[in-house]
Protein backbone atom coordinates (compact mmCIF):
# COMPACT_ATOMS: atom_id res chain seq x y z
CA UNK A 1 0.00 0.00 0.00
CA UNK A 2 1.09 3.29 -0.80
CA UNK A 3 2.00 6.01 2.00
CA UNK A 4 1.37 9.60 1.71
CA UNK A 5 3.39 11.78 3.79
CA UNK A 6 2.18 15.20 5.57
CA UNK A 7 4.67 18.06 6.17
CA UNK A 8 6.74 18.12 9.30
CA UNK A 9 4.08 20.66 10.35
CA UNK A 10 0.92 18.52 9.67
CA UNK A 11 2.67 15.51 11.82
CA UNK A 12 3.73 17.38 14.43
CA UNK A 13 0.39 18.77 14.65
CA UNK A 14 -1.15 15.53 14.64
CA UNK A 15 1.01 13.60 16.71
CA UNK A 16 0.59 16.24 19.71
CA UNK A 17 -0.86 15.38 23.13
CA UNK A 18 -4.35 17.07 22.02
CA UNK A 19 -6.41 18.37 25.04
CA UNK A 20 -9.74 20.89 25.36
CA UNK A 21 -8.92 24.65 24.50
CA UNK A 22 -10.57 26.41 27.54
CA UNK A 23 -9.59 30.64 28.44
CA UNK A 24 -6.63 29.98 26.04
CA UNK A 25 -5.33 26.69 27.62
CA UNK A 26 -4.57 23.23 26.46
CA UNK A 27 -6.52 21.41 29.48
CA UNK A 28 -7.30 18.06 30.32
CA UNK A 29 -10.54 16.82 30.57
CA UNK A 30 -12.03 15.97 34.18
CA UNK A 31 -12.57 12.87 33.72
CA UNK A 32 -9.35 11.98 31.46
CA UNK A 33 -11.04 9.32 29.32
CA UNK A 34 -9.94 9.97 25.53
CA UNK A 35 -11.54 8.83 22.20
CA UNK A 36 -9.14 7.63 19.68
CA UNK A 37 -9.24 9.67 16.30
CA UNK A 38 -8.90 7.26 12.45
CA UNK A 39 -7.61 8.22 9.01
CA UNK A 40 -10.74 7.15 7.25
CA UNK A 41 -8.20 6.02 4.34
CA UNK A 42 -6.58 3.98 6.23
CA UNK A 43 -8.94 2.75 9.24
CA UNK A 44 -5.96 3.87 11.03
CA UNK A 45 -5.75 5.48 14.62
CA UNK A 46 -3.66 8.92 14.41
CA UNK A 47 -4.33 10.20 17.51
CA UNK A 48 -6.66 10.42 20.30
CA UNK A 49 -7.95 13.56 22.18
CA UNK A 50 -10.50 14.23 25.15
CA UNK A 51 -13.56 13.68 25.91
CA UNK A 52 -15.21 16.01 27.73
CA UNK A 53 -17.95 15.62 30.30
CA UNK A 54 -20.47 17.80 31.89
CA UNK A 55 -18.04 19.41 34.55
CA UNK A 56 -15.62 20.31 31.17
CA UNK A 57 -18.76 21.75 29.59
CA UNK A 58 -19.48 24.08 32.73
CA UNK A 59 -16.35 25.01 32.98
CA UNK A 60 -15.97 26.09 29.24
CA UNK A 61 -19.35 28.04 29.69
CA UNK A 62 -18.65 29.62 33.13
CA UNK A 63 -14.95 31.10 31.40
CA UNK A 64 -17.12 32.34 27.80
CA UNK A 65 -19.68 34.14 30.42
CA UNK A 66 -17.27 36.12 32.36
CA UNK A 67 -15.37 37.04 28.68
CA UNK A 68 -18.58 37.89 27.31
CA UNK A 69 -19.22 40.47 30.59
CA UNK A 70 -16.14 41.10 31.67
CA UNK A 71 -13.24 41.35 29.77
CA UNK A 72 -11.54 43.47 26.56
CA UNK A 73 -13.55 41.67 24.79
CA UNK A 74 -16.34 42.92 26.25
CA UNK A 75 -15.54 46.11 25.75
CA UNK A 76 -13.79 46.41 22.53
CA UNK A 77 -15.46 48.43 20.10
CA UNK A 78 -16.71 47.28 16.74
CA UNK A 79 -13.88 47.95 14.96
CA UNK A 80 -11.34 46.10 16.83
CA UNK A 81 -13.72 43.04 16.22
CA UNK A 82 -12.96 44.29 12.50
CA UNK A 83 -9.63 44.01 12.60
CA UNK A 84 -9.74 40.49 14.60
CA UNK A 85 -11.69 38.92 12.31
CA UNK A 86 -9.32 40.12 9.04
CA UNK A 87 -6.16 38.86 11.14
CA UNK A 88 -7.81 35.58 11.70
CA UNK A 89 -8.23 35.25 8.18
CA UNK A 90 -5.17 36.26 7.01
CA UNK A 91 -3.51 33.18 9.35
CA UNK A 92 -5.93 30.56 8.14
CA UNK A 93 -4.88 31.96 4.56
CA UNK A 94 -1.12 32.04 5.62
CA UNK A 95 -1.81 28.35 7.18
CA UNK A 96 -4.07 26.75 4.72
CA UNK A 97 -2.05 23.86 3.17
CA UNK A 98 -1.13 22.46 6.95
CA UNK A 99 -4.85 23.05 7.54
CA UNK A 100 -5.63 21.49 4.11
CA UNK A 101 -3.76 18.38 4.30
CA UNK A 102 -5.22 18.30 8.54
CA UNK A 103 -8.29 18.30 7.07
CA UNK A 104 -7.69 15.50 4.13
CA UNK A 105 -6.38 13.42 6.75
CA UNK A 106 -9.00 13.70 9.49
CA UNK A 107 -12.24 13.44 7.44
CA UNK A 108 -10.88 11.53 4.02
CA UNK A 109 -11.19 14.42 1.53
CA UNK A 110 -8.80 15.09 -0.91
CA UNK A 111 -6.40 17.93 0.04
CA UNK A 112 -7.26 19.83 -2.88
CA UNK A 113 -10.43 20.39 -2.04
CA UNK A 114 -9.95 20.93 1.34
CA UNK A 115 -7.87 23.80 0.35
CA UNK A 116 -9.48 25.12 -2.88
CA UNK A 117 -13.46 24.74 -1.38
CA UNK A 118 -13.18 24.54 2.66
CA UNK A 119 -10.75 26.88 3.40
CA UNK A 120 -10.83 29.02 0.71
CA UNK A 121 -14.94 29.59 1.75
CA UNK A 122 -13.89 29.67 5.28
CA UNK A 123 -11.33 32.74 4.69
CA UNK A 124 -13.89 34.49 2.40
CA UNK A 125 -16.90 34.22 5.00
CA UNK A 126 -14.68 35.59 7.86
CA UNK A 127 -13.70 38.33 5.57
CA UNK A 128 -17.56 39.07 4.72
CA UNK A 129 -18.01 38.87 8.73
CA UNK A 130 -15.18 41.26 9.23
CA UNK A 131 -17.34 44.36 7.74
CA UNK A 132 -20.80 43.53 9.56
CA UNK A 133 -19.11 44.10 12.74
CA UNK A 134 -19.25 47.94 11.88
CA UNK A 135 -22.38 47.71 10.26
CA UNK A 136 -24.58 46.30 13.04
CA UNK A 137 -27.41 48.58 13.22
CA UNK A 138 -30.73 49.77 14.59
CA UNK A 139 -33.48 52.55 13.85
CA UNK A 140 -34.89 55.73 15.24
CA UNK A 141 -38.87 54.69 15.44
CA UNK A 142 -41.52 57.98 15.72
CA UNK A 143 -43.54 56.76 18.29
CA UNK A 144 -47.29 57.99 19.60
CA UNK A 145 -47.59 56.15 22.86
CA UNK A 146 -51.26 56.90 22.79
CA UNK A 147 -52.75 56.19 26.00
CA UNK A 148 -50.09 59.50 27.54
CA UNK A 149 -51.51 62.43 25.16
CA UNK A 150 -49.13 65.54 25.19
CA UNK A 151 -45.97 63.73 26.03
CA UNK A 152 -43.28 63.45 23.74
CA UNK A 153 -40.76 60.33 23.17
CA UNK A 154 -37.55 59.19 21.69
CA UNK A 155 -37.54 55.66 20.53
CA UNK A 156 -35.29 53.79 19.01
CA UNK A 157 -33.97 50.00 18.25
CA UNK A 158 -30.44 48.44 18.88
CA UNK A 159 -29.30 45.06 17.99
CA UNK A 160 -27.03 43.84 20.91
CA UNK A 161 -24.31 40.82 20.59
CA UNK A 162 -26.71 37.66 21.86
CA UNK A 163 -24.06 36.33 24.34
CA UNK A 164 -22.21 32.75 25.06
CA UNK A 165 -22.82 30.82 21.72
CA UNK A 166 -23.21 26.96 22.11
CA UNK A 167 -21.29 25.56 18.30
CA UNK A 168 -22.05 21.88 17.76
CA UNK A 169 -20.92 21.29 14.15
CA UNK A 170 -20.72 18.22 11.71
CA UNK A 171 -18.06 15.78 10.41
CA UNK A 172 -18.44 16.80 6.91
CA UNK A 173 -16.60 20.42 6.42
CA UNK A 174 -15.28 20.35 10.01
CA UNK A 175 -13.36 23.78 9.30
CA UNK A 176 -15.81 26.03 7.26
CA UNK A 177 -18.86 25.11 9.41
CA UNK A 178 -16.93 25.89 12.47
CA UNK A 179 -16.25 29.24 10.46
CA UNK A 180 -19.42 29.29 9.70
CA UNK A 181 -20.47 29.62 13.62
CA UNK A 182 -17.28 31.79 14.27
CA UNK A 183 -17.85 34.35 12.05
CA UNK A 184 -21.13 36.22 13.25
CA UNK A 185 -20.68 35.67 16.44
CA UNK A 186 -17.40 36.98 16.68
CA UNK A 187 -18.59 40.00 14.01
CA UNK A 188 -20.97 40.89 17.02
CA UNK A 189 -19.19 40.44 20.16
CA UNK A 190 -20.39 36.77 21.84
CA UNK A 191 -18.20 34.28 22.72
CA UNK A 192 -18.08 30.71 21.94
CA UNK A 193 -17.94 27.18 23.21
CA UNK A 194 -17.30 25.08 20.31
CA UNK A 195 -17.90 21.17 19.89
CA UNK A 196 -16.44 19.56 17.15
CA UNK A 197 -17.48 15.85 16.09
CA UNK A 198 -15.76 13.71 17.83
CA UNK A 199 -14.68 12.01 14.14
CA UNK A 200 -13.08 15.19 12.79
CA UNK A 201 -11.88 17.22 15.73
CA UNK A 202 -8.50 18.08 14.44
CA UNK A 203 -8.90 21.81 12.90
CA UNK A 204 -11.23 22.93 15.33
CA UNK A 205 -8.47 22.83 18.23
CA UNK A 206 -5.66 24.04 15.59
CA UNK A 207 -8.02 26.93 14.39
CA UNK A 208 -8.68 27.81 18.43
CA UNK A 209 -4.73 28.42 18.34
CA UNK A 210 -4.97 30.60 15.18
CA UNK A 211 -8.02 32.66 17.26
CA UNK A 212 -5.63 33.35 19.90
CA UNK A 213 -2.53 34.03 17.42
CA UNK A 214 -4.78 36.72 15.75
CA UNK A 215 -5.28 38.48 19.26
CA UNK A 216 -8.41 37.99 20.59
CA UNK A 217 -8.50 37.78 24.49
CA UNK A 218 -8.74 34.14 26.32
CA UNK A 219 -11.96 33.04 26.44
CA UNK A 220 -13.36 33.78 23.31
CA UNK A 221 -13.24 30.80 21.84
CA UNK A 222 -13.23 27.69 23.78
CA UNK A 223 -13.32 24.36 22.05
CA UNK A 224 -14.43 21.04 23.73
CA UNK A 225 -14.07 17.87 22.17
CA UNK A 226 -15.84 14.98 22.97
CA UNK A 227 -19.12 12.56 22.01
CA UNK A 228 -22.18 14.31 21.30
CA UNK A 229 -24.48 12.06 23.63
CA UNK A 230 -22.08 13.54 26.46
CA UNK A 231 -20.28 16.85 25.53
CA UNK A 232 -23.09 17.95 22.59
CA UNK A 233 -25.70 16.95 25.03
CA UNK A 234 -24.10 19.71 27.73
CA UNK A 235 -23.95 21.93 26.06
CA UNK A 236 -27.35 21.31 24.32
CA UNK A 237 -29.18 22.07 28.04
CA UNK A 238 -26.89 24.23 29.29
CA UNK A 239 -28.75 26.71 31.15
CA UNK A 240 -26.20 29.44 31.07
CA UNK A 241 -25.94 28.95 26.72
CA UNK A 242 -27.47 31.99 25.11
CA UNK A 243 -27.78 30.22 21.68
CA UNK A 244 -27.20 27.06 20.26
CA UNK A 245 -26.37 26.36 17.00
CA UNK A 246 -26.19 23.31 15.12
CA UNK A 247 -25.27 21.56 12.14
CA UNK A 248 -25.85 18.11 11.55
CA UNK A 249 -28.65 15.44 11.30
CA UNK A 250 -32.36 16.17 11.69
CA UNK A 251 -32.66 13.76 14.47
CA UNK A 252 -30.38 14.82 16.58
CA UNK A 253 -31.20 18.45 15.78
CA UNK A 254 -34.54 18.14 16.92
CA UNK A 255 -33.36 16.59 20.23
CA UNK A 256 -30.80 19.31 20.93
CA UNK A 257 -33.88 22.07 19.63
CA UNK A 258 -35.98 20.23 22.91
CA UNK A 259 -32.89 20.29 25.14
CA UNK A 260 -32.65 23.83 24.25
CA UNK A 261 -36.14 25.18 25.01
CA UNK A 262 -36.21 24.18 28.29
CA UNK A 263 -33.72 27.32 29.14
CA UNK A 264 -35.52 29.38 26.41
CA UNK A 265 -31.88 29.09 24.74
CA UNK A 266 -32.29 30.59 21.11
CA UNK A 267 -31.54 27.56 18.02
CA UNK A 268 -30.37 28.06 14.72
CA UNK A 269 -30.35 24.26 13.08
CA UNK A 270 -28.89 23.62 9.66
CA UNK A 271 -29.61 19.93 9.31
CA UNK A 272 -30.73 17.07 6.59
CA UNK A 273 -32.02 17.35 3.29
CA UNK A 274 -32.68 14.98 0.43
CA UNK A 275 -32.51 17.81 -2.06
CA UNK A 276 -33.51 16.95 -5.77
CA UNK A 277 -31.71 17.70 -9.47
CA UNK A 278 -33.82 18.55 -12.18
CA UNK A 279 -33.03 18.09 -15.94
CA UNK A 280 -35.98 19.83 -18.15
CA UNK A 281 -36.31 18.54 -21.60
CA UNK A 282 -34.52 22.11 -23.13
CA UNK A 283 -31.75 21.62 -20.91
CA UNK A 284 -28.08 21.44 -21.65
CA UNK A 285 -27.63 17.73 -21.49
CA UNK A 286 -24.07 17.53 -21.05
CA UNK A 287 -23.84 20.22 -18.36
CA UNK A 288 -26.80 18.86 -17.03
CA UNK A 289 -25.19 15.37 -16.52
CA UNK A 290 -21.70 16.67 -15.06
CA UNK A 291 -23.40 19.62 -13.04
CA UNK A 292 -25.56 15.89 -11.30
CA UNK A 293 -23.04 13.89 -10.99
CA UNK A 294 -20.72 16.99 -9.63
CA UNK A 295 -23.98 17.28 -7.26
CA UNK A 296 -24.03 13.93 -5.89
CA UNK A 297 -20.36 12.65 -5.45
CA UNK A 298 -18.81 15.82 -4.36
CA UNK A 299 -17.39 15.21 -0.83
CA UNK A 300 -17.95 12.04 -1.57
CA UNK A 301 -21.89 12.52 -1.45
CA UNK A 302 -21.19 13.53 2.33
CA UNK A 303 -22.78 16.95 1.25
CA UNK A 304 -26.37 18.15 3.47
CA UNK A 305 -27.71 19.43 0.23
CA UNK A 306 -26.40 16.81 -2.06
CA UNK A 307 -28.31 16.01 -4.93
CA UNK A 308 -29.41 12.39 -4.30
CA UNK A 309 -32.55 12.55 -6.06
CA UNK A 310 -32.23 13.31 -10.10
CA UNK A 311 -35.54 13.89 -12.20
CA UNK A 312 -34.56 14.08 -15.85
CA UNK A 313 -37.51 14.82 -18.58
CA UNK A 314 -38.65 11.24 -19.90
CA UNK A 315 -37.42 12.11 -23.48
CA UNK A 316 -33.38 11.96 -22.46
CA UNK A 317 -33.58 10.02 -18.86
CA UNK A 318 -31.97 7.11 -20.42
CA UNK A 319 -29.00 9.45 -21.92
CA UNK A 320 -28.55 11.32 -19.22
CA UNK A 321 -28.63 8.60 -16.83
CA UNK A 322 -26.01 6.83 -19.41
CA UNK A 323 -23.34 9.81 -18.92
CA UNK A 324 -24.12 10.13 -15.53
CA UNK A 325 -22.98 6.28 -14.95
CA UNK A 326 -19.85 6.79 -17.36
CA UNK A 327 -18.69 9.62 -14.95
CA UNK A 328 -19.22 7.40 -11.74
CA UNK A 329 -17.05 4.91 -13.18
CA UNK A 330 -14.69 6.71 -14.30
CA UNK A 331 -14.16 8.43 -10.51
CA UNK A 332 -10.58 7.19 -9.02
CA UNK A 333 -11.19 6.58 -5.21
CA UNK A 334 -7.75 6.95 -2.95
CA UNK A 335 -6.50 8.69 -0.30
CA UNK A 336 -6.18 12.01 0.51
CA UNK A 337 -3.15 13.19 -0.07
CA UNK A 338 -2.98 11.32 -3.19
CA UNK A 339 -2.71 13.65 -5.66
CA UNK A 340 -4.72 11.82 -8.46
CA UNK A 341 -7.41 10.56 -6.35
CA UNK A 342 -10.91 12.06 -7.30
CA UNK A 343 -13.28 10.43 -4.30
CA UNK A 344 -11.97 9.60 -0.71
CA UNK A 345 -13.56 7.65 1.71
CA UNK A 346 -16.61 8.41 3.99
CA UNK A 347 -15.72 9.34 7.02
CA UNK A 348 -16.02 6.38 9.86
CA UNK A 349 -16.77 2.97 9.37
CA UNK A 350 -20.38 3.74 10.58
CA UNK A 351 -21.26 5.56 7.55
CA UNK A 352 -19.94 3.40 5.46
CA UNK A 353 -22.10 0.59 7.01
CA UNK A 354 -24.73 3.00 6.52
CA UNK A 355 -24.78 3.61 2.83
CA UNK A 356 -23.81 -0.07 2.12
CA UNK A 357 -26.95 -1.01 4.11
CA UNK A 358 -29.00 1.67 1.31
CA UNK A 359 -27.16 0.05 -1.25
CA UNK A 360 -28.08 -3.21 -0.08
CA UNK A 361 -31.92 -2.11 0.66
CA UNK A 362 -32.03 -0.87 -2.89
CA UNK A 363 -31.23 -4.10 -4.65
CA UNK A 364 -34.34 -5.53 -2.30
CA UNK A 365 -36.37 -3.28 -3.99
CA UNK A 366 -35.66 -4.11 -7.00
CA UNK A 367 -33.32 -1.22 -8.07
CA UNK A 368 -31.36 -0.98 -11.25
CA UNK A 369 -27.53 -0.11 -10.41
CA UNK A 370 -26.23 1.54 -13.63
CA UNK A 371 -22.86 1.95 -11.80
CA UNK A 372 -21.04 1.06 -8.76
CA UNK A 373 -23.05 -0.44 -6.16
CA UNK A 374 -20.22 -3.00 -5.50
CA UNK A 375 -17.59 -3.26 -2.10
CA UNK A 376 -13.93 -1.78 -2.75
CA UNK A 377 -11.14 -3.65 -1.30
CA UNK A 378 -8.51 -2.86 0.73
CA UNK A 379 -7.93 -0.71 4.07
CA UNK A 380 -10.41 2.32 4.28
CA UNK A 381 -13.81 3.34 3.88
CA UNK A 382 -14.30 3.47 0.99
CA UNK A 383 -17.73 2.91 -1.60
CA UNK A 384 -18.29 3.04 -5.11
CA UNK A 385 -20.15 6.05 -6.44
CA UNK A 386 -23.54 4.39 -7.25
CA UNK A 387 -26.46 5.33 -9.38
CA UNK A 388 -29.85 3.55 -9.08
CA UNK A 389 -32.69 3.69 -11.47
CA UNK A 390 -36.72 1.73 -11.26
CA UNK A 391 -37.21 2.97 -7.61
CA UNK A 392 -40.77 4.15 -6.19
CA UNK A 393 -41.03 7.60 -5.33
CA UNK A 394 -42.09 6.49 -1.89
CA UNK A 395 -38.88 4.22 -1.69
CA UNK A 396 -36.74 4.92 1.36
CA UNK A 397 -33.98 5.80 -0.74
CA UNK A 398 -35.87 8.46 -2.83
CA UNK A 399 -37.18 9.37 0.82
CA UNK A 400 -34.45 9.58 3.15
CA UNK A 401 -30.92 11.21 3.33
CA UNK A 402 -28.31 8.91 2.98
CA UNK A 403 -25.02 10.84 3.38
CA UNK A 404 -23.10 8.85 0.60
CA UNK A 405 -22.15 8.82 -3.12
CA UNK A 406 -25.56 7.34 -4.27
CA UNK A 407 -27.39 8.77 -6.65
CA UNK A 408 -31.33 7.69 -7.22
CA UNK A 409 -32.54 8.54 -10.84
CA UNK A 410 -36.01 8.71 -12.22
CA UNK A 411 -38.39 10.06 -14.89
CA UNK A 412 -40.81 12.95 -15.22
CA UNK A 413 -43.32 13.40 -18.35
CA UNK A 414 -44.61 17.03 -17.50
CA UNK A 415 -43.64 20.28 -14.85
CA UNK A 416 -46.12 19.56 -12.56
CA UNK A 417 -45.45 15.93 -11.67
CA UNK A 418 -41.62 16.67 -11.30
CA UNK A 419 -42.50 19.98 -9.36
CA UNK A 420 -45.04 17.43 -7.00
CA UNK A 421 -42.21 15.11 -6.77
CA UNK A 422 -39.46 17.79 -6.12
CA UNK A 423 -41.36 18.52 -3.16
CA UNK A 424 -42.58 15.42 -1.74
CA UNK A 425 -39.99 15.49 1.37
CA UNK A 426 -39.35 16.09 4.58
CA UNK A 427 -36.28 18.36 3.87
CA UNK A 428 -36.65 21.33 1.95
CA UNK A 429 -32.49 22.49 1.90
CA UNK A 430 -31.64 22.67 -1.91
CA UNK A 431 -32.57 22.30 -4.93
CA UNK A 432 -31.24 23.14 -9.04
CA UNK A 433 -33.11 22.95 -12.26
CA UNK A 434 -31.09 22.88 -15.61
CA UNK A 435 -32.56 24.70 -18.46
CA UNK A 436 -32.34 27.08 -21.04
CA UNK A 437 -35.75 27.95 -20.63
CA UNK A 438 -35.30 31.11 -17.99
CA UNK A 439 -38.84 31.60 -18.13
CA UNK A 440 -39.74 28.17 -17.41
CA UNK A 441 -37.52 28.17 -14.47
CA UNK A 442 -38.91 31.76 -12.97
CA UNK A 443 -42.26 29.81 -12.88
CA UNK A 444 -40.60 27.12 -11.21
CA UNK A 445 -38.56 28.99 -8.36
CA UNK A 446 -41.47 30.01 -6.63
CA UNK A 447 -43.08 26.88 -6.47
CA UNK A 448 -39.46 24.76 -4.86
CA UNK A 449 -39.79 24.13 -1.11
CA UNK A 450 -36.42 24.78 -0.63
CA UNK A 451 -34.17 27.42 1.73
CA UNK A 452 -31.92 27.43 -1.75
CA UNK A 453 -32.37 27.10 -5.32
CA UNK A 454 -29.64 26.65 -7.90
CA UNK A 455 -30.12 27.09 -12.01
CA UNK A 456 -27.57 25.62 -13.75
CA UNK A 457 -25.06 24.79 -11.28
CA UNK A 458 -25.73 22.68 -7.74
CA UNK A 459 -24.28 23.46 -4.21
CA UNK A 460 -22.72 27.37 -5.58
CA UNK A 461 -22.29 29.14 -2.34
CA UNK A 462 -21.22 32.67 -1.66
CA UNK A 463 -20.94 34.42 1.57
CA UNK A 464 -23.81 36.90 0.72
CA UNK A 465 -26.16 34.40 0.12
CA UNK A 466 -28.10 33.01 3.43
CA UNK A 467 -28.29 29.74 3.39
CA UNK A 468 -30.66 26.93 5.52
CA UNK A 469 -33.86 25.10 4.97
CA UNK A 470 -37.26 24.57 4.67
CA UNK A 471 -39.41 22.21 6.83
CA UNK A 472 -37.19 19.33 8.60
CA UNK A 473 -34.29 21.07 7.27
CA UNK A 474 -33.62 23.25 9.74
CA UNK A 475 -34.48 26.52 11.39
CA UNK A 476 -32.40 29.78 10.54
CA UNK A 477 -29.95 30.72 8.09
CA UNK A 478 -26.25 31.06 7.65
CA UNK A 479 -24.11 33.26 6.04
CA UNK A 480 -25.20 36.28 4.57
CA UNK A 481 -26.47 39.83 6.38
CA UNK A 482 -29.27 37.07 7.14
CA UNK A 483 -27.15 35.48 10.14
CA UNK A 484 -26.29 38.59 12.01
CA UNK A 485 -29.98 38.54 13.58
CA UNK A 486 -29.08 35.13 14.89
CA UNK A 487 -26.81 36.39 16.92
CA UNK A 488 -28.04 39.63 18.27
CA UNK A 489 -30.93 40.65 20.76
CA UNK A 490 -32.98 43.57 19.66
CA UNK A 491 -33.96 46.12 22.05
CA UNK A 492 -36.43 48.60 21.91
CA UNK A 493 -35.59 51.97 23.92
CA UNK A 494 -37.96 54.62 24.80
CA UNK A 495 -37.34 57.75 26.47
CA UNK A 496 -39.97 60.25 27.78
CA UNK A 497 -38.55 63.78 27.25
Amino acid sequence: MTTYTPSEATSNFINRNHQLFINGESVASVSGKTIDVYNPATAEKITQIQAAGQEDINKAVAVARKTFEDSDWSRALPSDRERLLWRLADLIEANSDELSEIESIDNGKGVGIAKGVDIRLAIDFLRYMAGFATKIEGSTVDVSVPFMPGSQFHGYTRREAVGVVGAIVAWNFPLLLSCWKLGPALATGCTVVLKPAEDTPLTALRLAELVMEAGYPPGVLNVVTGYGHEAGAALSSHPDVDKLTFTGSTPVGKMIGKAAMDSMTRVTLELGGKSPTIVLEDADLNMAAQGAANAIFFNQGQVCCAGSRLYVHKKHFENVVADISDIANSITLGHGLDPNSQMGPLVSAKQLDRVNGYIEKGRQDGATITAGGNGVNGPGYFVKPTVMVDLAQNSALVQEEIFGPVLVARPFEDIEEVIKAANDSPYGLGASIWSNNLSQVHRMIPRIKSGSVWVNCHTALDSALPFGGYKQSGLGREMGSAVIEHYTELKSVLIHI
